[in-house]
């Protein structure tokens, strides 16, 4: 229990996040970085990378509610006050996925209008089951979907982002890149602490795995509508030919400008579900296969 009191309490947090790999960055990027005047510049790709952003901004403000909630349902202080980390993590998040959207020339004005049009029904289905289980204080099932699922989620489309955007978007890979050592250390949480709650519940495990198959379905169909008939695709084509002779976008073993929609779909839909098994294995949970939409 010391290590795990060392590793996830708010001096870790502060010498590592905002003391760390924070430090000199403004909404998670360095200062005077601009969006790509290709992307800003184009209307379908600005439409894309609106309707994009709005996905994360609605995944984040989930992990945000989801945090703040579990708080007062954690068994020990210690979980508390890593939650209580988390939820200023998630609360960054929103803010600076809400700056790119201000950023790629939306009004403020037009912030909750440009949600409402643009927020896949999947993924708010996703975030209602996550947070039906928040709201009724089931905190190894809230941390399961909240740390383990969400955020395992999360952390790969974030590296697919990354890779994606290094040499396109230098000023989104930067903020993406602080997103996903947050990422990286909620799920450690997920695993470290709920393995052993699992093990003093175990008649939580059936409850625990229907709700990981429902939110893995409802994952994938927001996957599926993201990639499918996309009507930006054949201007990311020209943007990607724009940049031929720079560096392979390479995630996974697959150059990334290489692909095409489906291909990323399934790249990205494999890797989650691959890491999902190994992290449920780990807490004990059996990985429960979901439909393919």
């Amino acid at each position: 229990m010391s290590d795990f009191l060392s590793m996830y309490s708010v001096q870790h947090w502060l010498e590592s996040c905002p003391q760390g790999y924070l430090v000199g960055t403004e909404f998670g990027h360095p200062p005077g970085e601009s969006e790509s005047e290709l992307i800003v510049s184009d209307p379908l790709l600005r439409e894309q990378a609106i309707g994009t952003t709005v996905q994360l901004v609605v995944g984040e403000r989930c992990a945000l509610a989801a945090s703040s909630g579990l708080i007062n349902s954690a068994p020990d202080e210690a979980s508390k006050r890593f939650l209580a980390t988390q939820t200023l993590d998630e609360a960054r998040h929103v803010e600076i996925f809400t700056q790119r959207l201000f950023d790629l020339g939306l009004k403020k004005s037009e912030l909750e209008s440009a949600i409402e049009q643009y927020a896949n029904p999947n993924l708010m289905k996703f975030a209602e089951v996550l947070l039906e289980k928040v709201d009724r204080k089931d905190f190894v099932a809230g941390v399961v979907g909240q740390n383990v699922v969400l955020e395992g989620m999360a952390f790969s489309v974030f590296e697919m982002m990354y890779a994606g955007s290094q040499t396109l978007n230098p000023k989104f890979a930067h903020t993406l890149s602080g997103t996903i050592a947050d990422e990286r250390r909620h799920v450690g949480f997920g695993e470290n602490r709920i393995g052993s709650l699992i093990q003093e519940h175990p008649e939580k495990k059936p409850a625990i795995e229907r709700m990981q198959k429902e939110m893995s379905y409802y994952m994938l169909a927001t996957f599926a509508d993201s990639f499918r008939n996309n009507p930006a695709r054949e201007e990311f084509k020209k943007l990607r030919m724009s940049t031929s002779g720079a560096p392979k976008a390479e995630w996974h073993g697959a150059d990334l400008n290489a692909l095409e929609p489906e291909e990323m779909e399934s790249l990205l839909a494999d890797t989650v579900l691959k890491e999902f098994k190994v992290r449920l294995g780990r807490i004990g949970i059996e990985y429960q296969t979901p439909i393919r939409p």
